[in-house]
């Protein structure tokens, strides 16, 4: 990237690389382009540790730059209180557009690094239909996925099915109790087993599978909550099913299926991917050979009650438990073991985890105690948090009591504002069916990843669906328009010779862009980098749009404007792709 040629020119001229440490300054684009197409703060991070007047030594650094100038560099000046910037080369610019010509969607693509990262997402559990929290993991999962690909990763996608304990027996328990055809007849497997035609099924009720799913829980957890006897039946079900009773698993596997068969649309619609899914029946008794292990070292301690938990002082962490009194493993001991599970299986560079930032400290703990098992070290473990997600105007959600708001009805309502808007201007395609829900999907995914990914997000259907203001469907048919002024232009072809006398225009500085932004997006594991920049690409393309006539056979400079518009179609389409957002083929 040219940003890393004029950070390298900028330290060997200045003499900044010493084999004592670099000094660290950046080199980025400024907000506005009459600032220039770089900046660097060289001469204030230096001013700072030497005492003297930014300003100055700005300008100073200028003479010297100017004295071994790169052909790139039109310009350089010195602007506020000491920054330094450059203007490149009209031929930069043109140059790129040829490049972005040639390499298509694929312009700014990184080839393979040989580095492999594994990238667990999402993971939602099997006794709920998947809600907008799911929603904003997912988002980000595959965002960062897609970023670090594209920036030449080698990404393994991977979840964790926690499909056991009190929560599945609770769900097991509503189905048992909730789902009989015939209301006098009693709560009993053995009878279930042999009579399994007098339960409900979703398709009798006309549900959706994980719907069906999560109105069991509910009812299943009111019924743990209120009564006794019920509470004893269901931590029952939790022993049986370790004691792999085979009625018990039998019952498991069919909730379980109904689970699954639910997630599954809902994530097939939103572009999911999983290449490989723990489950957790498989593993979680395998992490009680760390606690003694852990023991055996010196590294846990065990309490007089017989709890077992960790000496985390040295890592400035609090200490957590890793097995209770009563010898049972906790969520800790099962996640060091699929951490060991992980590294055998994968032989991955680094694991990173998209999970909630309630999360935070466990993932710290447990990063700290595989490093002293000898498991692996901290440093190639990345816990990726993210900001609570809300719809605008509703309150907390609670899966227990039953008041979550679902992914497929927050899609569901995207798409039917969509509809009501396209009826309002009448507007007339071949598919709006299939169209509405490709911007559907646009403005939901838009709506969460726009937000930085450690703020919450309070999504608003009427702002994301709105095409005139900062959405998905806003880019989406920024880009349809540009396709079809590509799709009339068959009497010229696009050309990327730069006409005489042309003034370079801010959609040219924009592609220069684009590949710094998605390395910074990769670098801080932040999609709305992007997301930013694609707002601003449309922007300054639909201002190039209206104050140019693209087509113009008379106009010699219409084929470099077919350029350009082919070079903005081209980023917006890779740009939108690496968020998960298709283009519609109209709109």
């Amino acid at each position: 990237m040219l940003s890393d040629k004029i950070k390298k020119w900028v330290g060997e001229t200045l003499e900044l690389n010493h084999s004592d440490g670099a000094v660290d300054f950046a080199v980025e684009t400024p907000a506005d382009f009459a600032h220039g197409d770089y900046s660097t703060n060289v001469a204030m991070v230096l001013a700072r540790a030497e005492k003297k007047n930014p300003k100055e030594l700005a300008e100073k650094f200028v003479a010297e730059l100017n004295e071994k100038k790169i052909d790139e560099v039109e310009k350089i000046s010195v602007a506020g209180p000491g920054f330094i910037n450059f203007f490149l080369t009209p031929k930069v610019f043109a140059e790129k557009v040829k490049e972005i010509i040639e390499k298509g969607e694929k312009f700014g693509h990184i080839p393979s690094n040989g580095q492999t990262w594994v990238i667990e997402h999402t993971s939602p559990n099997p006794n709920k239909a998947m809600h907008i929290g799911h929603l904003r993991n997912n988002l980000t999962g595959m965002a960062l996925t897609r970023i670090a690909e594209w920036n030449g990763y080698t990404v393994i996608c991977d979840c964790i099915d926690n499909d056991r304990g009190i929560a599945i027996a609770k769900l097991m328990w509503g189905y048992l109790k909730f789902c009989k055809k015939n209301n006098e007849q009693k709560t009993d497997l053995e009878y279930w087993k042999e009579h399994q035609d007098e339960w409900l099924t979703p398709e009798e009720l006309n549900m959706r599978p994980d719907r069906f799913v999560d109105d069991l829980y509910v009812k299943g957890s009111a019924d743990f909550e209120s009564d006794a006897e019920v509470e004893k039946k269901v931590r029952a079900l939790v022993v049986d099913w370790e004691n792999e009773n085979k009625i018990v698993w039998e019952l498991w596997k069919k909730v379980l299926s109904y689970s699954y068969a639910g997630q599954e649309m809902t994530l097939k619609r939103l572009g999911n991917r999983w290449d490989f899914v723990w489950h957790e029946h498989e593993h979680y008794k395998a992490g009680k050979q760390f606690v003694a292990e852990g023991l055996k070292k010196n590294i846990f301690k065990k309490l007089d009650d017989g709890a077992v938990i960790t000496d985390l002082q040295k890592f400035n962490l609090t200490d957590t438990v890793v097995q209770k009194s009563d010898g049972t493993s906790l969520y800790i001991t099962q996640d060091i073991a699929l951490t060991k599970l992980k590294l055998e299986k994968y032989k991955a560079n680094k694991l990173f985890w998209v999970i909630g930032p309630e999360q935070s400290l466990a993932m710290q703990q447990m990063f700290a105690v595989c490093e002293e098992l000898g498991i692996g070290k901290r440093a190639d473990f990345t816990h990726i948090p993210y900001g609570y997600m809300s719809i605008k105007g509703q309150g907390k959600m609670s899966s227990r009591k039953g008041n979550v708001v679902f992914i497929d009805d927050v899609i569901d309502a995207a798409k039917n504002q969509i509809k009501k808007i396209m009826a309002e201007k009448e507007t007339q395609v071949a598919d709006i069916e299939n169209i509405s829900e490709i911007l559907a999907l646009g403005a939901v995914k838009f709506g969460v990843l726009k937000v930085a990914r450690m703020q919450d997000v309070s999504f608003d259907i009427t702002e994301s669906t709105n095409l005139q203001g900062d959405s998905g469907p806003y880019l989406q048919y920024a880009t349809v328009r540009a396709n079809s002024i590509l799709k009339k232009s068959s009497a010229i072809l696009p050309s990327v010779k730069m006409p005489e006398n042309w003034q370079t225009t801010n959609l040219e500085k924009m592609f220069e862009k684009f590949e710094s932004v998605v390395s910074c997006a990769g670098l801080e594991y932040a999609p709305h980098y992007i997301v930013t920049y694609l707002i601003e690409l449309a922007s300054e393309f639909n201002s190039f749009y209206a104050h140019h006539k693209i087509i113009d056979i008379a106009d010699p400079t219409s084929p470099y404007k077919l350029a350009l518009t082919q070079s903005f179609a081209n980023i917006m389409t890779a740009g939108l792709d690496l968020l998960g957002i298709s283009v519609p083929d109209e709109m």
